[in-house]
């Protein structure tokens, strides 16, 4: 469908792939998933009840390794979502440089709406449906929006009982008592950090001071925030689904982190000196650097005009849409894309992966060190291609990664 979530990716890989002068066979294939399965989930209620849910998986590409993303259970999943956001793994996997293809997964559920026994049996019933063409060398999930590593848990638990094995790594975001990495949860909003630091330095710009706005509190947006603040940026404004905050004098990020991990929300929480503003006024404070880490198709042709930071690292997947991009490269703002930004979460996945496979697991310390260097490397890669070819860093990025996917699949070559 025309504007649909795919045809934005579509949109960013024509471009890319026009300045590469991509081979067009190979453009054909990346632009089609290699496979797309859609399920539909009976579930028992509590009440003795049967509701049957849908469920998704899609595969965009295994040229590099098995296929990685998560599993998302909100009511807006579908299959157009699906495919754009296992494409973007395929992408962000390659930009980093793990040897994984993109993958993404979900269900159509209110998962608020349902009991914790309602939930694991619904995981273990979408993982039965979709266990043919999941594992730990074919795909393999992970947590994302309305999940978490006790899902994770289930998922792992029915798939070894589904297939009689010891499978921990058919899944990443696991609890960590049952094969999970430590700095798994603090991964993605790290990584996000990590990128800004490395702008900042390549710009000519301290943190010391720095306004910033993030949008979103949840996993990667809180742990973003509390990094930022550690740097010394002042971080003025914060929002989640409830609203938003804004003091410009800059907000206590620990003690409104220590009020969302005991309430879920930030709605409710008050200091001296902040007000209330919307997630549309967030977008658009008069701000140095803005993180985008809620959901995707936030800045758009409508508000991009509005934006007022100079920097945009995207936390969340596809905050940014094609037009809007157009609009912001005009103004001369520097946007570090999704794809390599917030791509610490799947290479801490890759981490846990890859201790899982060895039983050999390593010091919150060592996954933190590994993250820096591979994010920091990535960085590196982007800026110096996007510099030498006069390009944004998404159009680098995406050149980058769909050049190494393509190299991929010719030296594979075509079976049969």
């Amino acid at each position: 469908m025309a504007g649909s979530q795919y045809e934005q990716v579509l949109a960013r890989l024509r471009e890319a792939s026009e300045i590469l002068k991509l081979d067009p066979g190979i453009f054909k294939i990346l632009a089609e998933p290699e496979r797309t399965l859609e399920v539909a989930l009976p579930v028992q209620m509590d009440d003795g009840r049967i509701e049957v849910f849908m469920g998704y998986r899609c595969q965009h590409s295994t040229a590099r390794g098995p296929a990685k993303g998560g599993v998302r259970f909100a009511l807006d999943v579908c299959m157009d979502e699906v495919k754009a956001l296992a494409s973007w793994m395929t992408w962000k996997c390659a930009v980093v440089g793990i040897p994984y293809g993109g993958g993404k997964g979900g269900v159509c559920v209110d998962p608020t709406k349902l009991s914790k026994n309602e939930l694991a049996r619904l995981t273990k019933r979408y993982v039965y449906a979709i266990q043919s063409i999941i594992g730990p060398e074919k795909d393999i999930p992970a947590p994302d929006m309305g999940t978490n590593a006790e899902v994770m848990g289930w998922f792992y638990d029915a798939y070894s009982v589904l297939t009689n094995t010891f499978s921990p790594g058919v899944v990443t975001g696991k609890p960590i008592p049952i094969g999970g990495s430590l700095g798994r949860r603090e991964a993605t909003g790290r990584g996000v950090m990590v990128s800004a630091r490395e702008l900042l330095a390549r710009v000519g710009k301290s943190a010391e001071g720095m306004t910033c706005a993030v949008q979103g509190f949840g996993n990667v947006g809180s742990v973003a925030a509390e990094i930022a603040y550690q740097m010394g940026m002042k971080v003025v404004g914060v929002s989640d689904v409830t609203g938003g905050l804004y003091n410009p004098a800059g907000l206590n990020i620990p003690a409104l982190v220590r009020y969302a991990d005991e309430h879920r929300v930030i709605e409710g929480y008050s200091e001296p000196g902040a007000s209330k503003i919307s997630n549309a006024e967030l977008l658009e404070l008069d701000v140095e650097m803005l993180i985008p880490a809620a959901l995707q198709g936030q800045i758009t042709e409508a508000n991009a005009a509005n934006i007022k930071a100079k920097y945009i690292v995207e936390g969340a997947n596809g905050p940014t849409t094609a037009g809007a991009d157009k609009i912001l490269e005009a103004k001369g703002v520097i946007c570090v894309p999704d794809i390599l930004a917030n791509a610490g979460g799947v290479t801490c996945s890759y981490f846990e992966w890859v201790q899982n496979l060895q039983h050999f697991y390593w010091s919150e310390e060592e996954v933190n060190t590994r993250l820096d260097a591979i994010m920091s490397k990535a960085f590196k890669e982007v800026w110096d291609f996007a510099k030498e070819h006069n390009l944004s860093l998404r159009t680098g990025a995406y050149m980058l990664s769909i050049n190494r996917v393509s190299e991929a699949i010719k030296m594979r070559g075509i079976f049969p």
